[in-house]
């Protein structure tokens, strides 16, 4: 038995419509569902090996990019309606995941443009800027702080 591929990454955010401002707005994601669920209707929503603290209900979003929806993983944003959430994004070299990444064709066009929308790098260009002046990389972060990296894709063989 093998796993087939990566289904969805879920993102438990502070501020729901704050997140959809980026992931939705700026980063031109499309919402395919929204919904407030109540949690006693959740598997596992008692379970304290998969929640800090147990809660009343959640709102989800799932957020796709353009094209067939099963050829790729969507986002998962969840947050807690009336209730904070806990924890701290953590940087690359700690452990659990530590950032999502996108591919895109031009990724010095797009952190232009994504510094055109008021999104801030995580670093300067310079940073970013390998000795040839090519920019194959950036990271930013996202309205939680969750760094959120841009690339050309998987390097060739």
């Amino acid at each position: 038995m093998k796993a087939k591929g990566v289904s969805h990454i879920a993102v438990c955010v502070a501020d729901l419509e704050r997140s959809l401002e980026f992931y939705r707005d700026i980063l031109g994601l499309t919402v395919k569902m929204q919904a407030t669920q109540e949690m006693a209707r959740r598997p596992g929503a008692e379970s304290v090996e998969m929640y800090e603290r147990p809660r009343k209900s959640r709102t989800v979003a799932n957020i796709y990019f353009d094209g067939p929806v099963s050829a790729q993983p969507f986002l998962v944003l969840t947050s807690h309606p009336g209730d904070q959430v806990g924890g701290e994004p953590i940087k690359l070299d700690q452990r659990g995941i530590s950032h999502i990444s996108f591919e895109v064709d031009n990724v010095k066009a797009y952190a232009q443009e994504l510094i055109a929308k008021g999104v801030s790098l995580a670093g300067s260009m310079e940073d970013f800027t390998d000795g040839s002046g090519n920019v194959r990389t950036i990271f930013v972060y996202d309205p939680d702080g969750i760094l959120v990296q841009f690339d050309e894709g998987p390097p060739a063989n």
